[in-house]
């Protein structure tokens, strides 16, 4: 980095800045862990500083890096592979933290949302968590994935239309469950 011309530097550090948090929110979601998410997003920023000056020629170099990060993500995953999923363990403390009557219901709820939300593509699914997991506008959204504002609510358009069809299905199923075995 030292022989990098400053502008490289100065723009390096900006990105760095600007995506961290967004970056340490998504991946502690993915991961569960402040250390294991630290690592991930620490190798992310590592290995978006080796390419940097590649990246400074691509027109959506946000992407790349998003794309950068969901690898690290995953390569985190994969070293702790006998623990179990945060996806799996965030529906039982969503559970734990209802109010609601039946707290049975509620975490078989939220096991379905989770199961259906895995059945999403990989784009869908991440803006599915970006949006409504983390609060992020479309607009931040899109900056962040490094792509169009109409991209991103095409997207999490689709992504709620297969959610309902998905959901819809597995309340259909528990229904006629329960009518066979009353």
């Amino acid at each position: 980095m030292a022989q990098w011309p400053d502008a490289n530097r100065v723009s390096y550090w900006a990105f760095h800045a600007d995506r961290r948090q967004s970056y340490m929110s998504f991946a502690y979601l993915q991961l569960g862990s402040d250390a294991d998410t630290e690592e991930a997003v620490d190798a992310t920023f590592d290995a978006v500083m080796d390419k940097w000056s590649q990246m400074l020629q691509m027109e959506h170099l946000e992407g790349y890096a998003w794309a950068i990060l969901k690898n690290r993500i995953t390569d985190q995953q994969r070293k702790r592979s006998r623990r179990p999923e945060p996806m799996d363990i965030a529906a039982f403390e969503a559970a734990l933290k209802d109010q609601a009557e039946d707290p049975y219901e509620g975490l078989v709820d939220s096991i379905t949302l989770y199961s259906a939300t895995r059945r999403l593509s990989e784009r869908q699914r991440d803006l599915i968590v970006l949006h409504y997991g983390l609060g992020f506008s479309t607009v931040e959204a899109a900056a962040l994935l490094g792509l169009e504002e109409a991209t991103v609510r095409s997207h999490l358009c689709q992504a709620r239309r297969r959610l309902a069809r998905l959901l819809q299905a597995e309340y259909s199923d528990r229904a006629d469950q329960g009518e066979k075995t009353s």
